[in-house]
């Protein structure tokens, strides 16, 4: 994957054997989106269940990496609890097949009564295998849909698809890959996406309302994580200043911060606000 010209590139930490490089590099930049996603997920499937009773919601986690988000969504865990699981000395002296069995134990002994199935896409294979053999994936596609149909099985995997969630990922994926990810739903399934100012949804949101999906923005933004140096800063500030976006406040202080977008069909949608419970930290 390239990252957006002056964002540094985290390719390598996807491309492991299991999460403890992830947690360990990301740490100390205060990565937080996923915890700010935690409560706004969980709305939209309680939220998704109740229009639609009787049919079982299934989440698809686009760019899920290690399983991250289905961890979050589906477990009495927290962020911190999987910085503390992973970077800690329990965690240092095992192999990867070790810790992926210690995981399964750890993640069944803390499953949510109200834990739906989760489908994994991402394009590092190495990270979608260990978010299956942890068992926090239900289904795991290691595909690159900006490049490529999907496969088969993920169409048909997608098309049991109630919610699209991604937290990240936008920097590298856009309209080409939720048109795959929604079409075979038949544009039923909501999509719930945290995305760093400035990249721009719109083209995102537009392929959305071809499928029938209307979307809402939060006027809020979320802390998504501490620049990597000065370098990442400047080039933060231009694209920020360039998209004709303040920056004071937010990336100014040395964070990327991200916006929620929220699309659904218009008949879902109500008129008490954006619908969807969103974390007071």
């Amino acid at each position: 994957m390239t990252p957006p010209r002056g964002m540094t590139s985290f390719d390598d930490i996807y491309d492991r054997p299991d999460p403890r490089a992830y947690f360990t590099r990301l740490a100390p930049l205060e990565y937080r989106i996923p915890h700010h996603a935690q409560p706004v997920f969980r709305a939209a499937v309680a939220e998704l269940a109740r229009r639609r009773p009787g049919v079982p919601v299934t989440v698809v986690d686009l760019c899920c990496s290690y399983g991250i988000n289905a961890a979050l969504l589906n477990h009495d865990i927290t962020l911190d609890d999987l910085y503390d699981r992973y970077t800690g000395p329990a965690a240092a002296g095992l192999a990867p097949a070790e810790l992926a069995a210690a995981d399964r134990e750890f993640y069944a002994s803390r499953r949510r009564p109200d834990a739906v199935p989760v489908v994994g896409v991402d394009v590092s294979p190495r990270a979608v295998a260990y978010a299956a053999a942890a068992g926090l994936l239900d289904a795991a596609f290691a595909e690159n849909l900006e490049t490529a149909p999907a496969s088969p099985a993920l169409a048909a995997a997608l098309a049991r698809g109630g919610l699209v969630t991604v937290t990240g990922g936008l920097s590298y994926v856009g309209p080409r890959t939720f048109d795959a990810v929604v079409a075979p739903s038949g544009g039923r399934a909501w999509v719930v996406a945290f995305a760093v100012r400035p990249v721009d949804y719109r083209p995102v949101a537009d392929v959305l309302r071809r499928h029938g999906l209307a979307t809402r923005t939060s006027e809020r933004t979320y802390p998504q994580r501490r620049f990597t140096g000065p370098d990442e800063r400047r080039g933060a500030l231009e694209r920020v200043r360039a998209a004709g976006l303040d920056p004071a406040g937010r990336e100014a202080e040395g964070w990327y911060h991200a916006v929620l977008h929220a699309s659904r069909p218009a008949e879902d949608w109500d008129q008490r606000g954006p619908g969807l419970a969103e974390d007071r930290d």
